[in-house]
């Protein structure tokens, strides 16, 4: 059962991000309206990414043979426990202070840029460059245009989206 769960959580994706920008005037209305759609916007970024494990094959692919990959549970411990829950704590920080909204605003960027660049470095489509591209970029932007932060707060906020981005690569690249 958990294996199914694991392979398919990311069709869930579409219609809770349409149900959470419903909940925002109710849930979500003490957020800076980009900060709050940062969350709903990654949903439907990863419902592009791993429809039909999409990002899990490129990735694997890229990988080759001799490095274990990411298997249906990594990605799913991923984008529900990493991402989900980081952008949850995010908006409980910007609720506190503003100026934490830019956490998810380096979230979305970074992950933006490395779409880009595997898709200049492949010459090609990569799984969620559409939506990083279309979603992420300006919502980044957005969060940052309305978002006051200090030098620290971004660099803080910066480190931390980097090493995850880090841990993952060290996760998929572990011996097969």
């Amino acid at each position: 059962m958990l294996e199914r769960l694991f392979q398919n959580w990311a069709y869930a994706t579409p219609p809770v991000a349409v149900l959470l920008f419903g909940l925002y005037p109710f849930f979500g209305a003490s957020l800076p309206f980009p900060v709050f759609a940062s969350l709903p916007v990654y949903m439907l970024h990863q419902y592009e990414e791993h429809d039909d494990n999409r990002f899990a094959v490129f990735l694997n692919g890229m990988m080759g043979a001799d490095k274990r990959g990411l298997s249906s549970s990594d990605v799913w411990i991923v984008n529900v426990v990493f991402v989900w829950f980081s952008l949850l704590a995010v908006f409980y920080l910007a609720s506190v202070n503003p100026s934490w909204g830019v956490l998810a605003a380096y979230l979305l960027a970074i992950n933006g840029v490395v779409h880009l660049a595997w898709a200049a470095a492949f010459r090609e489509y990569n799984p969620g460059l559409g939506t990083a591209v279309v979603l992420f970029i300006p919502c980044a932007i957005w969060i940052f245009a309305e978002t006051s932060a200090t030098l620290i707060t971004h660099v803080v906020s910066a480190i931390t989206v980097i090493v995850l981005h880090v841990g993952i690569m060290m996760v998929a690249r572990r011996p097969a």
